[in-house]
């Protein structure tokens, strides 16, 4: 069962049972997707699903800092709530060990030799990640490779 159809049964199965967080949440990532869509005149499929929602899932912990340096603890919980949600629907994550090796493996297969060959190891890497780990966190660990 492809992503998208997870998540719609996800918000039916919400529906039913009352979960008004998860059907919200569930909602909102869906329009999203249903907007790239109808933007760019395609079908996403389920990693560019994966990339969208790693980016609400962004979009949700800066709401959540900054419910945290105004002090607002029922923004904070409602933050928290929908990520929890949204990471359901993620790959599970790569450990630190196994993204070294792939990052490893992308700079070998790129014959990189230093920080300028950054773009060209990261569009391999990320590639090879597939949304298993954030784009962030990818970056940091190629910076650190090819630094050292």
């Amino acid at each position: 069962m492809d992503l998208k159809t997870q998540l719609n049964e996800s918000m039916k199965d919400a529906m039913r049972s009352g979960d008004t967080l998860r059907k919200n949440t569930v909602r909102m990532a869906l329009a999203a997707i249903k907007q790239v869509e109808v933007d760019k005149r395609t079908t996403l499929d389920d990693p560019a699903v994966i990339a969208l929602l790693q980016k609400e899932i962004k979009n949700r912990r800066e709401a959540l800092e900054e419910a945290k340096n105004v002090e607002r603890e029922d923004l904070v919980k409602e933050n928290q709530a929908e990520i929890a949600v949204l990471e359901a629907f993620l790959p599970p994550a790569l450990p630190e060990e196994e993204l070294r090796e792939i990052v490893k493996n992308a700079i070998a297969e790129t014959d990189a030799i230093g920080p300028a060959d950054m773009g060209r190891v990261m569009k391999v890497a990320l590639e090879m990640v597939a949304g298993r780990a954030p784009g962030g966190e990818v970056s940091a660990m190629v910076r650190e490779l090819l630094a050292g």
